[in-house]
């Protein structure tokens, strides 16, 4: 009989934020070229950390990426997906988040833009971003 994997070898957790602004546009970032999936676009987040949950993780993220302050209780969870990442599974939990304080800059990525999730469909995006616009189309 084989011998199962445990599910935490297998599956890579990571967070990301829908930043909806008061014309209900959406922040994505571009991702660094000398990063994996370089020049792509994605919402902003990250991994989690051993310890941490993923609503203080995307906390973290966005004061790193963007040098904004988030509170946890402005995060709420709205979709997730699925999608391999090499030879482990990616699972991308996005959350919505109308209330930040501070002003996004691009601290990490080459470019920030605020896009209607309609607009976004144009953009090159990681293969787990890319399901998730049809949702937020949907939810915003």
């Amino acid at each position: 009989m084989k011998s199962a994997t445990p599910v935490s070898s297998i599956l890579f957790p990571v967070v990301a934020a829908a930043l909806v602004d008061g014309d209900g546009r959406v922040l994505v970032q571009q991702r660094p070229f000398d990063k994996a999936l370089p020049g792509l676009w994605e919402f902003p987040g990250g991994k989690i950390d051993c310890g941490e949950t993923p609503e203080a993780a995307l906390c973290r993220e966005l004061a790193e990426e963007l040098g904004i302050s988030v509170t946890q209780s402005c995060l709420a969870p709205a979709v997730f997906a699925s999608a391999p990442h090499g030879d482990r599974h990616l699972l991308l939990l996005l959350f919505l988040c109308r209330k930040w304080q501070g002003v996004p800059q691009p601290l990490e990525a080459p470019a920030l833009r605020w896009l209607r999730p309609l607009d976004l469909h144009a953009l090159p995006m990681p293969p787990a971003d890319r399901p998730l616009i049809g949702l937020l189309e949907a939810l915003l």
